[in-house]
C-alpha cells in the first residue's frame, strides 16, 4: 500500500511528542546564522552576499523557505509564525490535506504543492530549503537523493541555504531495525514492525493501525514504509555533486560533531556555484 494514506488521519496523533518546535527554533537560528533569508520585519542577513540586495522580486525569492517533506505542514506553520514566507512540498495528497485544515484554521499564507521531491518544480528560486524528519530517506537510490538535491540546488537563490536531517545506517543496523514497537491509546493504537535488510541497506516497517470510528468500533488498515539508512560520507558526497558545500554537520540528539553511534545527523549547506 501506498505510504502515508489512511495514516495520515492519525499522523499528528502519533507525533504527538516530535519536538517540531525545537526544529523550528534550530531551523531559524542557523537561516538567522547562514542564510540569506529573513522574516517578515527582520533584518538583512549578514550572511547576504555582497552585492545580492536586489530589487523586490529578487528580495521575496531570497525570502521565500521551502518545506520539502513537510507532511501534515506542523513545522511549515511554526516556521510561518516565525515570519517566514513558506512552501510546502509533499508527494502525499493525504498529509496535504491536513496541512491544508490547520492553514485553513490559523489563516496563514502557505503555499503547498503535492509534487515528488525528486521532480520538484518551483515558480522561482527559494532562499532556504528545510527537510527534516527523515524524509531524505525515504529516497533508497544513490539516483534518487543525486535527483533530489541537483533540484534543490537549481532552485536555490544564489547563496541559498539547504537544511536537512537524515537518519543513519547505524540507527538502522543497530538501534531499530527489527524491533517492534506499538502503542496503545484510547481512540487508536498502532503495531510498528521493522525489517532491516542488509543487503540493500533498507529498512522496512509495516504499520498496522486501529482507529475507534464514530460508532465505537474499530478500524483496522495497514502501510508499508521503506527507509534507506546513508553513511555521513555518502551524504556529503551527494551534497558536493549537486554543486553545495557544507557549512556544518551536527548530531541531531547532542548538537556536537557526529560520531559512529550518531542515529540521526543535521547537514546545513550552501548553494555555490550560480
Amino acid at each position: 500500500m501506498e505510504a502515508y494514506t489512511d495514516f495520515a488521519s492519525v499522523y499528528d496523533i502519533f507525533m504527538d511528542q516530535t519536538p517540531y518546535r525545537e526544529w523550528a527554533d534550530f531551523l531559524a537560528d542557523t537561516i538567522e546564522k547562514y542564510g540569506i533569508s529573513k522574516p517578515a520585519g527582520g533584518n538583512v542577513p549578514a550572511s547576504l552576499p555582497d552585492g545580492d540586495e536586489g530589487g523586490e522580486i529578487l528580495r521575496s525569492e531570497r525570502d521565500l523557505v521551502l518545506d520539502l517533506g513537510c507532511g501534515t505542514g506542523t513545522l511549515t506553520e511554526l516556521l510561518y509564525q516565525k515570519g517566514y514566507d513558506m512552501i510546502g512540498v509533499d508527494n502525499s495528497e493525504e498529509m496535504l490535506g491536513t496541512a491544508l485544515a490547520k492553514r485553513e484554521m490559523s489563516g496563514s499564507e502557505i503555499l503547498y504543492l503535492c509534487q515528488d521531491m525528486r521532480e520538484l518544480d518551483l515558480y522561482s528560486t527559494v532562499g532556504t530549503v528545510v527537510s527534516v524528519c527523515d524524509c531524505v530517506n525515504y529516497l533508497l537510490e544513490d539516483e534518487d537523493v543525486e535527483e533530489t538535491f541537483a533540484q534543490v540546488n537549481n532552485y536555490l537563490h544564489p547563496g541559498g541555504l539547504f537544511i536537512f536531517d537524515f537518519n543513519t545506517l547505524y540507527k538502522y543496523e543497530k538501534v531499530i531495525g527489527n524491533a517492534t514497537i506499538a502503542e496503545n491509546r484510547e481512540d487508536c493504537s498502532f503495531i510498528w514492525e521493522n525489517f532491516y535488510h542488509e543487503d540493500e541497506m533498507i529498512n522496512e516497517y509495516d504499520l498496522t493501525i486501529f482507529v475507534k470510528d464514530d460508532n465505537g468500533l474499530f478500524r483496522r488498515f495497514t502501510e508499508n514504509h521503506f527507509q534507506r539508512g546513508y553513511t555521513l560520507e555518502e551524504m556529503l558526497r551527494f551534497v558536493e555533486k549537486a554543486g553545495m558545500e557544507v557549512i556544518f554537520t551536527l548530531d541531531a540528539d547532542t548538537h556536537e560533531k557526529p560520531g559512529e553511534s550518531s542515529e540521526r545527523i543535521y547537514v546545513a549547506a550552501r548553494e555555490c556555484r550560480k
